[in-house]
């Protein structure tokens, strides 16, 4: 995979300026920011472009599109940057437009998918977990590399039908437990790897809000209505309506995005709000529009962290700084504090384990430059010599970790130095 020079050029600049501006840092910075298209990009036979997450050999729709984040800026200087973008973007309206319901797939249709009983079936599929977010994902990839480019050849007609399958299965899981035909039931695995109640997932009211099986983290939701994916979703759809209307002059479904934005946001701001005692109101992490709350973070985006982030919300919005207060605390369960550091973990890593990406997260979403520098901090002393950001890593020992090939937080890595 040849590196496009406009990367490689800026790679050595923000190194340059980390050493100047934290020294402890500049060691990282490079090899951060180049690492997805290093090592996970990959040219395919038809001219698109299949990326992985690292060490796991498949395209997860949420994490490719965060993984080339960093690198959307430059899209406006490189052409062969442009092609690379469009390649993955075309590779995930083929998946999206093959199977909405799954969140990973193959590069080629092969026998290494998991053997999950569920609706659909196809080769090409990794894991067949239904997520908000991975949708969500793909049109975030496109808008922004839109956005960047006023590049008007992704308008084909088949990225359209894309736009529109988003928004159909959107529509279809309001009412899960009536329209929808999706369930998934995986065997001998841990409790979390299935859904319950015959893979359809617990008993959810409506609420306006749209039902996820899984969360970030592919473990599955206790209550279905996760909050911070719909809100993702709220402005996924705000995006989806300016695309169709910048490539299709297509106001009809346009009107139809925004319409599910309101709905959602209205379900969110009805059913997902909590008044919790010494905090006030905040969001909860997962509600079932039955009365039941779940009241975490998880330290994968979207999460409440990441509010500000997915561009729900200003960083100074009251909710959103009683829901901070709640996550960088012990109310939240996955907390945690230790002699390396403390910060957000998740369910799917277990206890004592904080994830880089919330640390990474906690600097792109506050204006408090103490918190930046502490957490900066903890970032240059948490990486165990291997110069890279991990998944997970012991809160009292960062020797011990997890995925020391997970180019997602590097990639969030490189932009939160960017950013800075």
């Amino acid at each position: 995979m040849n590196i496009p020079q406009a990367l490689l050029d800026y790679a050595q600049r923000l190194e340059d300026k980390t050493r100047q501006t934290y020294p402890a840092l500049a060691p990282l910075a490079k090899q951060c920011y180049l690492n997805t298209m290093e090592t996970t990009v990959k040219p395919c036979d038809n001219g698109d472009y299949f990326v992985i997450t690292g060490d796991i050999p498949a395209l997860w729709l949420r994490d490719s599109a965060a993984q080339l984040r960093p690198y959307m800026p430059l899209c406006k200087d490189s052409v062969e940057l442009c092609e690379i973008m469009k390649g993955v973007i075309r590779r995930h309206v083929f998946y999206v437009t093959l199977d909405p319901y799954s969140n990973a797939f193959n590069e080629i249709a092969n026998e290494r998918s998991h053997r999950d009983d569920t609706d659909f079936s196809s080769p090409y599929i990794w894991e067949r977990k239904y997520e908000v977010d991975s949708l969500c994902a793909s049109v975030y990839l496109a808008y922004d590399y839109y956005d960047v480019t006023k590049d008007a050849s992704i308008f084909t007609d088949d990225f359209r039908r894309m736009l529109l399958t988003v928004l159909r299965v959107f529509i279809t899981e309001q009412r899960h437990t009536e329209q929808s035909e999706y369930y998934f039931i995986r065997k001998n695995c841990r409790e979390t790897d299935t859904m319950p109640n015959n893979g359809k997932g617990n008993p959810t009211g409506y609420t306006g809000m749209t039902w996820s099986g899984f969360r970030p983290s592919d473990d599955r939701c206790k209550y279905n209505y996760l909050i911070p994916a719909n809100m993702m979703a709220v402005c996924a759809m705000r995006k989806a309506a300016e695309l169709l209307r910048a490539g299709y002059n297509d106001d009809e479904n346009a009107l139809r995005c925004e319409t599910l934005a309101k709905q959602i946001k209205e379900g969110i701001e009805t059913y997902g709000v909590v008044d919790q005692p010494g905090i006030g109101k905040m969001y909860a992490y997962e509600t079932d529009g039955l009365g039941n709350y779940l009241l975490m973070d998880d330290a994968n985006s979207p999460s409440l962290l990441s509010i500000p982030y997915i561009g729900y919300c200003e960083k100074d919005d009251p909710l959103y700084l009683n829901t901070r207060k709640f996550i960088l605390s012990d109310n939240n369960p996955f907390y945690f504090e230790g002699k390396a550091a403390k910060g957000v973990g998740s369910p799917h890593t277990g206890q004592d384990m904080i994830w880089h990406i919330s640390l990474i997260m906690q600097i792109l979403t506050t204006t408090d430059d103490e918190e930046k520098t502490a957490c900066l901090k903890m970032l240059s002393e948490t990486h165990a010599d291997k110069f890279f950001m991990h998944e997970a890593f012991n809160k009292d020992d960062p020797a011990d970790f997890t995925r020391s090939w997970f180019a997602w937080a590097n990639a969030l890595f490189a932009q939160m130095l960017s950013t800075l």
